[in-house]
């Protein structure tokens, strides 16, 4: 691929009234981002990156400054926070606290949680109500069936879903801010925070970079963007839109991103398919089943927290989502493919709906 960068990362992504524009017509088909910064353009300023594996995904750091020592530390420093909130927020780790909560799900009391649990909870539950329960991390028991019927190549039996169903429900999980404490008030409730986790730990590595003066950076979580301030020389971080259109052929659009984020959302990976119906394992929280309808879900935010979850959302909600967006000043574009030749297209800019204008529209807002 061409870019205008010494190098460049590939990162695979699966994240008023609402005025959107549909159309039976490809315009942006999300296959992946790329990211790609600007060489240094001073003397002094350099590039540096890092990666590790945490939270099951590879997280990478790109950062630009003078002092080395200073953006070692600073590193070691941001991954040893991920590493902490994976402990917390992981739901595939037996012992993390996320776990220990779910363990005593129809206790009744109010279980003290750390201040990371209690503030993706709080939020979570915000992004719950706003959506209707159509993002919904009490979703656990119906993600464990789908792991289970994935590995067997078919769906639950129909017995064990509607059991499932009966532990599901944001209504059902109590977030006692005042008190510090939380309670699933359903016998067999479990947690999955998949759909907020990674955008959380973005914004925190970045936070970390900052305390140390580190505000050049961006970081990857696994497909979860979030960027501070750009690189020497430029504008904003260059992002490369990786894309198909009408005719199927790979097309890029390049965008700058300034102190925002962005989040992708789709089945491109993890899918079943049983007698030809492809299974997203993006999970209905109604149905209990994955999603049917083909959507590709970008939405970009002023956080990574809240772009993860909005597109979590949305890939349920389809166009009718795109008020959420709005209602965070984010901006969301979905690609729903129905069979090979019926696309439709949506987003929240009913005038120009152009992924570079919405994303340079975020940029402006979070500069002001």
């Amino acid at each position: 691929m061409n870019t205008d960068a010494d190098s460049s990362t590939f990162l695979r992504g699966s994240k008023g009234s609402t005025r959107a524009r549909c159309g039976r017509h490809a315009v942006l088909v999300l296959a992946a981002i790329v990211l790609t910064a600007l060489p240094a353009s001073s003397q002094e300023v350099t590039r540096h990156e890092f990666a590790e594996v945490v939270m099951g995904s590879e997280f990478r750091i790109v950062v630009h400054s003078a002092d080395s020592s200073v953006v070692r530390v600073a590193a070691r420093a941001a991954f040893a926070r991920v590493r902490d909130l994976d402990e917390r927020l992981s739901d595939w780790r037996s012992d993390s606290e996320l776990s220990s909560l779910s363990n005593i799900a129809g206790v009744d009391s109010c279980a003290r949680v750390s201040p990371d649990l209690l503030y993706v909870l709080t939020r979570g539950q915000e992004f719950a109500m706003a959506s209707a329960g159509s993002f919904d991390m009490t979703i656990g028991p119906l993600s464990r069936l789908w792991r289970w019927g994935r590995r067997r190549g078919q769906l639950a039996p129909e017995a064990r879903l509607r059991h499932a169903r009966e532990a599901v429900g944001y209504r059902k999980l109590v977030v006692d801010s005042a008190h510090h404490c939380v309670r699933l008030t359903a016998p067999e409730m479990s947690l999955d925070l998949g759909g907020i986790a990674k955008g959380y730990a973005a914004d925190e590595m970045l936070r970390t970079l900052k305390s140390h003066g580190l505000r050049m950076a961006l970081i990857d979580a696994g497909g979860d963007i979030v960027v501070g301030d750009p690189p020497p020389g430029s504008h904003g971080w260059l992002v490369r839109v990786s894309a198909a259109d009408e005719s199927g052929r790979v097309v890029q659009e390049g965008v700058r991103l300034t102190n925002a984020a962005v989040a992708s959302s789709g089945d491109a990976y993890r899918y079943l398919e049983i007698d030809g119906i492809r299974y997203s394992h993006i999970l209905d929280p109604m149905t209990g089943y994955g999603i049917t309808v083909r959507r590709l879900v970008t939405v970009v935010a002023r956080s990574g927290i809240e772009a993860d979850a909005i597109a979590s959302a949305i890939s349920v909600m389809g166009c009718n989502g795109l008020r959420l967006a709005e209602l965070t000043t984010s901006r969301a574009w979905v690609i729903e493919v129905a069979g090979d030749e019926h696309t439709t297209l949506c987003g929240t800019e009913p005038d120009e709906f152009s992924a570079k204008r919405q994303i340079n529209l975020l940029s402006q807002t979070n500069r002001k």
